[in-house]
């Protein structure tokens, strides 16, 4: 029985991952988002979402992560909150449940092919400075390790005499050329301005470019945005579906 050439079955492979990375940019609800031929934020830009505790925050931005490196960007993902290893399993199950019902589920070796676009930072809250995170970034740069296109801070201490650091960040992404999501913490308690940003926003909201909101509606958690993107016609309202904290389209 003949074989096929080594070459020919990496070959096979590596054709097979690459539709498959088309596959799921073609059908991501994200899209709806974006403008025509855009991203939802340009480089320099922040954006924002918003949620009470335990709502999605996370698992929403690690989609925006996996959706920037099938399109092989490089995503910074900064946690104050949690260690590595705990970044990393929620990509490795939000990943999963994105391909569990796709015709290339059982291919193999996919998220290992999109891990060299992302790279985890941790620090302890305390210990977040920007001239800290430049440091970092440049030790990096430098040495051409990472040069991220993309940068997620999950759980940056917003309150009090934030727009001072949020501004300096600001700085920085526009040196950099990157674009940045923060998660917010809400309050239910707590009154919303007229635009619907939360106390702990409103203060520096106009450095942000777009904001989305994440809204428990009965079963469902609706995506509602702000600010800077609606969704587009025809595409329904985006949701995250509480069992697998995947976004869905609302159609």
């Amino acid at each position: 029985m003949q074989t096929q050439p080594i070459e020919n079955v990496i070959h096979l492979r590596d054709r097979n991952i690459d539709m498959f990375k088309k596959d799921l940019i073609l059908r991501n609800p994200l899209r709806s988002l974006g403008r025509e031929g855009e991203e939802i934020l340009a480089a320099g830009s922040f954006g924002a979402v918003l949620a009470p505790a335990g709502v999605g925050k996370t698992a929403f931005i690690v989609q925006l992560a996996l959706n920037a490196m099938l399109q092989e960007k490089n995503v910074l993902h900064i946690s104050l909150d949690e260690p590595v290893t705990k970044v990393s399993l929620w990509y490795e199950k939000l990943f999963q449940d994105l391909t569990g019902r796709s015709q290339w589920s059982k291919l193999d070796g996919v998220l290992e092919d999109l891990l060299p676009h992302r790279f985890i930072m941790t620090f302890k809250v305390e210990g977040f400075t920007v001239p800290r995170l430049e440091e970092r970034l440049t030790d990096l740069t430098a040495q051409n390790i990472f040069h991220p296109e993309m940068v997620l801070i999950d759980g940056f201490p917003f309150g009090e005499a934030v727009r001072e650091r949020l501004m300096a960040l600001k700085l920085l992404a526009g040196r950099l050329g990157v674009c940045a999501w923060f998660t917010v913490h809400t309050h239910r308690h707590e009154a919303p301005t007229s635009e619907g940003l939360p106390p702990a926003l409103a203060e520096a909201g106009d450095l942000f470019d777009v904001v989305l909101k994440l809204e428990p509606r009965g079963a469902d958690i609706a995506v509602e945005p702000l600010r800077g993107v609606t969704a587009a016609e025809g595409s329904g309202h985006l949701r995250l579906d509480p069992a697998t904290m995947l976004i869905r389209d609302g159609n």
